[in-house]
């Protein structure tokens, strides 16, 4: 629409468009960030006649808080659960009021700038919170200074109307409301691509065609910049004791007016906020125009601003949002579209304190929990998910299709609330209809033969080696005669499998691999040898100079059974690159368990995320196993395994987030469920990620089977995880039947297990200690060149 047809259109017409252009860009997500408010100071050199937030300095009283002071306020707001230290200020207090000099003369400050600086940053070192800062009027260099300490700035630009600003108007006197100042002060943020917040108030005086022309400065500005995250559309309320203390207040109509005006000038991609807090009880109407997110709510801190309206209860803003058939999330003081994309956006310390914060969609984590570690699970996923009808339409058309394609699996990936809820009530249906209510699970014993690797996976905290991050224990190579003794003691215990897979010691050959499974086969016919991860099998097949296929036809020939599916990741060659870029491809893992499934092996596939990826890598990865099922009918199941976060080297660095949250960690499970059907009937839950509370949730969202007993862990213990090396048959059975489920032991390919095998397995002797001797007593010398897949063979060094 054309500014002159806004002008003239009906108000239902506007917001019915308005909805229209949110639904399209936003989906049905709606926002707000839990925040806590930061008075730096109230002194101001500026004189506006609707504020009562800038106040002149009083006798005996500082013109700023102290750093004790704020940092005790962001504590609190740490401690209810906020994620934004919201930074507000008076504009350039030193250049009217001596007060002001002085004390920051004293603070060793020149500028209130200055000081603000230091503040943020003790509260994102202190507290971790992430400043969000509103000191006004600003340098470029000033910007600069500050996008070092902060996520995100802004400033209102309130009006492009020089009007207002002559004697009698609002800003008359104020020299920092001036639109030329406010305007470049944006403009410049865009320059060094800070995520940048503004908006306009109404009922100042100003027109209707004033503020469109404002709304139009601010776009332009975006699509110059691209850093305009949002726009806030603020309405007037006269407050006693100012100039326009008897001024009219705008009507909600015109607010909702503007509201839809914004959203249609802007469209559906922008962020466009409006204050609950000011609307009193009529603020569920402001989504009716079509804005997608409430902004700061404060559980600890009033509005300072605005004293005189309280922000809503969270659980009144859930419930509005609710109303219109939306759902509400927590966000960061950036928005996804900024957050997911920190190196351009962050400093490199403030990234770090983002990711911490951060989920996949690029909102901040709705929970506490992170996998591996023993928590409680949110109690909102305690319970069953079926009978629960999607709200947005994409999850409902998604949910309706046989066969779901990348946008759809995309969409599932982002439900949140009822959305959620629905497609784990889903997954649980079609589970129940593929597997009944029996939950698998496979008596096995992990023997990872050694920690030592040249490969440089940055989120492997199990490896050690000059191209590894030194963490836990030294570097060890098992012998293969402790390597057989491992496998006698599992077979003693019941075991019917063992699965084996360790590092890549520059000193191993495809010799290594095959004279592991020959050893084992001899000792022991009946076990079924489940090894090597596709990374194992593709440089043992380089070292020796052999196709594929001819390699993995000699470990079958020499006893392997299958492959385990790990060294997949995330099937995304972009995130590879990141976390994994001397690993095999994505190609290069495909062609493996191609090739395997050619030759007669079988195999699973797993997918690492909660790291760097997003729902958009989630999708492909799913797709792509799925064609691999469709061509090769070769896997076994599907094993979603949460990051573990705690000691792996890309998040001790702060280039990862903390795993999954548990919400995640449901969804794509079930979404895993959805996706692959019909072609893998198996989805395993990782008891030792998720913990047994964890399964017993997933064991509700498409989940059948639990994996292995393990009897030894150590890659998941490497990273941090608190959950153990073992769950015998006997905790196994239990747990799975606490959740109304029936167990029943499988082999590795599903079969049925002998009965004198099941026998063994209960009431097990103790494991001997496990002999890991250090690497360098092995005498194994590494070749004059590694392999590294998809690259030209680099020397030793």
């Amino acid at each position: 629409m054309a500014a002159g047809e806004l002008l003239q259109a009906p108000l239902e017409e506007l917001c019915a468009e308005a909805r229209r252009l949110r639904a399209s860009g936003k989906g049905s997500l709606v926002t707000y960030s839990p925040k806590v408010f930061i008075p730096l100071t109230t002194l101001c050199r500026d004189i506006c006649g609707y504020c009562t937030f800038a106040r002149p300095p009083r006798r005996g009283q500082r013109a700023y808080l102290s750093l004790d002071e704020v940092v005790e306020i962001a504590r609190a707001g740490a401690a209810a659960g906020c994620h934004e230290a919201l930074f507000t200020l008076g504009d350039k207090p030193e250049l009217r009021y001596r007060v002001a000099r002085e004390e920051l003369a004293a603070l060793g400050c020149e500028t209130t700038v200055d000081y603000l600086a230091r503040a943020a940053r003790l509260v994102l070192a202190e507290t971790g919170l992430l400043p969000h800062l509103n000191p006004g009027v600003m340098t470029r260099q000033q910007l600069a200074g500050l996008r070092t300490v902060s996520a995100s700035m802004g400033i209102m630009l309130e009006t492009v109307s020089d009007r207002l600003s002559l004697r009698g108007g609002p800003h008359h006197a104020s020299p920092d409301k001036l639109p030329a100042a406010r305007l470049e002060t944006i403009e410049a943020a865009g320059a060094l691509d800070i995520p940048f917040t503004s908006g306009i108030l109404i009922g100042i005086g100003e027109t209707r065609a004033e503020r469109i022309e404002a709304l139009l400065a601010l776009r332009a500005l975006g699509e110059r910049g691209g850093h305009v995250q949002e726009v806030i559309v603020q309405n007037f309320r006269a407050k006693p004791g100012t100039r326009m203390a008897d001024a009219p207040e705008p009507s909600l109509e015109e607010h909702l007016w503007t509201i839809a005006v914004a959203r249609i000038l802007l469209g559906p991609d922008w962020n466009i906020q409006a204050p609950p807090n000011l609307a009193y009880d009529d603020f569920p109407r402001l989504l009716d125009a079509g804005i997608n997110d409430w902004g700061g709510v404060s559980p600890v801190t009033i509005d300072h601003v605005n004293p005189e309206a309280p922000w809503p209860e969270v659980e009144r803003l859930e419930q509005a949002t609710r109303s219109r058939g939306l759902e509400l999330a927590p966000r960061l003081p950036l928005y996804p579209e900024y957050a997911t994309d920190l190196e351009r956006w962050c400093d490199p310390a403030v990234a770090r304190a983002v990711r911490r914060r951060l989920d996949g969609l690029g909102l901040a984590r709705e929970d506490d929990w992170a996998p591996g570690e023993v928590a409680p699970v949110p109690e909102r996923f305690a319970r069953t998910f079926t009978g629960v009808r999607a709200a947005d339409p994409a999850v409902r058309a998604a949910l309706a299709r046989e066969e779901l394609d990348e946008d759809d699996v995309v969409a599932l990936c982002r439900a949140r609330g009822d959305d959620r809820r629905a497609v784990l009530g889903a997954a649980d249906a079609l589970r129940r209809e593929v597997s009944g209510d029996t939950v698998t699970y496979v008596v096995t014993r992990n023997i990872q033969y050694t920690n030592v690797c040249y490969f440089r996976c940055g989120f492997c905290a199990f490896s050690k080696g000059k191209l590894a991050a030194n963490l836990r224990g030294p570097a060890y190579l098992v012998p293969l005669e402790e390597i057989v003794r491992r496998c006698r003691e599992a077979w003693e215990r019941g075991a019917t499998e063992v699965c084996l897979q360790g590092g890549i010691h520059p000193a191993f050959t495809g010799e290594f691999y095959l004279g592991v499974v020959r050893a084992i086969r001899e000792a022991l016919p009946e076990l079924h040898v489940h090894a090597f991860s596709a990374l194992e099998v593709w440089q043992g097949a380089a070292t020796l100079g052999l196709p594929l296929e001819a390699y993995l036809r000699q470990l079958r020939a020499a006893g392997l059974g299958s492959l385990p599916g790990t060294a997949a990741e995330i099937l995304d060659d972009r995130v590879r690159r990141v976390i994994c870029p001397d690993k095999v491809s994505t190609a290069q893992w495909l062609e493996v368990h191609r090739t395997a499934h050619r030759v007669g092996l079988r195999s699973n596939a797993t997918i690492m995320f909660g790291h760097v990826e997003g729902p958009r890598s989630w999708a492909r990865h799913l797709l792509a196993v799925r064609e691999l099922q469709r061509e090769t009918g070769g896997l076994t199941e599907f094993v979603p395994l949460p990051f573990v976060h705690m000691e792996a080297p890309i998040a001790l660095k702060g280039l990862a987030r903390r795993g999954p949250t548990f919400g995640e960690t449901l969804l794509l499970h079930a979404v895993a469920r959805l996706a692959l059907h019909p072609l893998v009937t198996n989805v395993q839950a990782s008891w030792v990620k998720a913990g047994p509370e964890g399964v017993a949730s997933l064991l509700r969202a498409g989940v059948n089977d639990l994996g292995g007993t393990l009897m030894n862990e150590s890659i998941s213990r490497a990273a941090g995880s608190e959950h153990g090396q073992e769950l015998p048959p006997e905790r196994m059975e239990a747990l799975i039947r606490a959740c109304g489920r029936e167990p029943r032991q499988r082999t590795t390919l599903y079969g049925e297990v002998p009965d004198d095998r099941r026998k063994a397995s209960f009431g097990a002797a103790p494991l001997e200690e496990p002999r890991n001797p250090r690497a360098r007593e092995a005498g194994l010398r590494a070749p004059g060149r590694l392999v590294r897949p998809g690259l030209a063979p680099t020397p030793a060094r």
